[in-house]
Parts: structure tokens; C-alpha cells; sequence
């Protein structure tokens, strides 16, 4: 329903109705729209398997292997979750609470990020600190770029994958 409705516009009373549950059995299982909201969060990031994609990027010593699954770390994220990314734009907009926790979900990918990079320093290119190469990397990984190309362009997500990981590739490493 937020993804139909727009975050904004959905009350609980619409979701009471929608899933046929009654208002007090949604408060009492969620308390209120940002919950609700969150929970839908931590199903994406389960569902998209953001921790053991990570890991796998993590265990490779190789830099452009580990971009490359860094890659299909960020594709299998937005080909599952880009419109829960939208409704969490949304919703930060328009509510401190979740806007507070947007923060810190925003956060903690860049430290994921920091961390994946971190071991690549000796591999970057020429001239290139580590905070300009997350800077690139959080760059290139922007959720608007995946839409343009995949939803507005007509790109398959695996498309969109190799695209990034030739780009983080080139921008990060020289290669």
C-alpha cells in the first residue's frame, strides 16, 4: 500500500481494511506507520540477503572480484527493495522518526562500504584516497541511478550489475 499509495496517504485504517486485521491488532503488533514501515525494511534486507552477499564480497582478496560481487551485493538490494527505497524517501520527508532511522540504515551501508574498500587501499588507483573512493562508490550506487536505467531505461538488472561493477572497476581501481 505505500508503494501503491505513497507513505503519506496510507493510514493504518487502510491497511486495517486492506489486510483485513482491525486497527488495535496493527497498533498492538506494530504501534504505528513508521514500525510498520521498518518492518517492511528488515524483510527487504532479509529477503535481499544484504549480510551474506557482503560477506562474500568481504572474503574476496582480490580487488576487482570483490567489487564485481560488491556489485551484485548493490543489484540484488535494489532489484528486491528500489521501491521500499522510494517509500523510505518519502516518508523521511515527512516524519523525524523515520527520517532518524533512515539516517542510520544509510550509515550503516556507508560503513559497509568503508569496510569493503578499506582492505583495497594499496589497489586504488593512482591518487585516490580511501574517503574519495567511498565517495565514488556511494556515488555510482545511487538508487536513482538503478531506476533511471533499469525502470526508466529498460535495462535487465544483470545488465545494470555489470555496468556497475566495470564502472566501480574503472573509477576506483584504474582497470
Amino acid at each position: 500500500m505505500f508503494s501503491l499509495r505513497g507513505y503519506v496517504a496510507t493510514t493504518i485504517e487502510a491497511i486495517s481494511e486492506e489486510a483485513d486485521i482491525p486497527v488495535p491488532t496493527i497498533y498492538s503488533a506494530f504501534g504505528a506507520k513508521p514500525a510498520i514501515l521498518e518492518e517492511v525494511r528488515r524483510q527487504w534486507v532479509l529477503d535481499s540477503d544484504v549480510a551474506e552477499l557482503h560477506a562474500q564480497a568481504m572474503a574476496s582478496s582480490e580487488a576487482g572480484l570483490r567489487l564485481a560481487r560488491a556489485a551484485h551485493w548493490t543489484r540484488r538490494q535494489f532489484e528486491l527493495g528500489h521501491d521500499v527505497i522510494s517509500i523510505y524517501q518519502e516518508a523521511a520527508r515527512a516524519d523525524k522518526r523515520v527520517a532518524q532511522t533512515w539516517r542510520s540504515a544509510l550509515a550503516g551501508r556507508e560503513a559497509a562500504i568503508e569496510a569493503l574498500l578499506r582492505p583495497l587501499a594499496a589497489d586504488l588507483r593512482q591518487g585516490l584516497s580511501g574517503q574519495r573512493a567511498v565517495d565514488l562508490y556511494v556515488a555510482l550506487t545511487l538508487p536513482e541511478i538503478y531506476g533511471t536505467l533499469v525502470a526508466k531505461r529498460r535495462w535487465t538488472p544483470r545488465r545494470y550489475e555489470d555496468w556497475l561493477a566495470a564502472a566501480l572497476s574503472r573509477e576506483l581501481l584504474g582497470a
